[in-house]
């Protein structure tokens, strides 16, 4: 079922104001934030649309219609069914993606917000060899990795910002892709 343009615009915008976890900024400016980070990478659209809504299992809407998951979990979930199979892996997988970047870049974790070190201790810690090598088997976990670099890059409250409808603009040229692909 896809999402309307309207739909996603006022998800979106409902994130303004929701408080990100001890971070300098809310959930909007922060997801907006990686959505320019993923512009300036030059990321494609799916990958865009994933960085802008890594964290959308925390928008109310969200949790209400999977409650009890991890909101990187209840994202995918609210991916799979509004966007694709790969943009929902990404989403799921960007907690993962710090655990695996602690455990294999030695300069990560001395990057990481005192309240994403915190989370990170809930979230398991740094990854076992075995986990990270099932990871890297993945076909978009270079994909689940950038975005992470933008979630954690992402929490500069001057720092720039997409607009909601940049975002947008983003997502009609997705949809007009997949109607293209059928």
């Amino acid at each position: 079922m896809t999402l309307t343009v309207t739909e996603l615009g006022e998800l979106v915008d409902g994130l303004a104001g929701l408080p990100y976890g001890g971070e300098a900024v809310d959930q909007r400016t922060h997801a907006l934030q990686a959505g320019w980070f993923a512009a300036e990478a030059e990321a494609d659209d799916e990958l865009l649309l994933a960085a802008v809504l890594h964290d959308v299992g925390r928008a109310e809407s969200v949790r209400t219609e999977y409650p009890g998951l991890p909101h990187e979990l209840a994202g995918a979930e609210f991916a799979r069914k509004h966007l694709s199979e790969s943009a929902a892996w990404i989403i799921a997988q960007h907690v993962p993606a710090k655990r695996f970047l602690v455990a294999t870049d030695a300069g990560y974790g001395s990057l990481l917000s005192p309240a994403s070190v915190a989370s990170l201790k809930k979230q398991g810690g740094p990854m076992s060899t075995v986990e990270a090598e099932e990871f890297r088997g993945h076909p978009r976990w270079e994909d689940a990795v950038r975005v992470r670099r933008w979630d954690d890059a992402a929490k500069d409250p001057d720092g720039p910002v997409l607009t909601t409808e940049d975002v947008l603009t983003v997502y009609r040229r997705w949809l007009g892709g997949q109607e293209h692909s059928r």
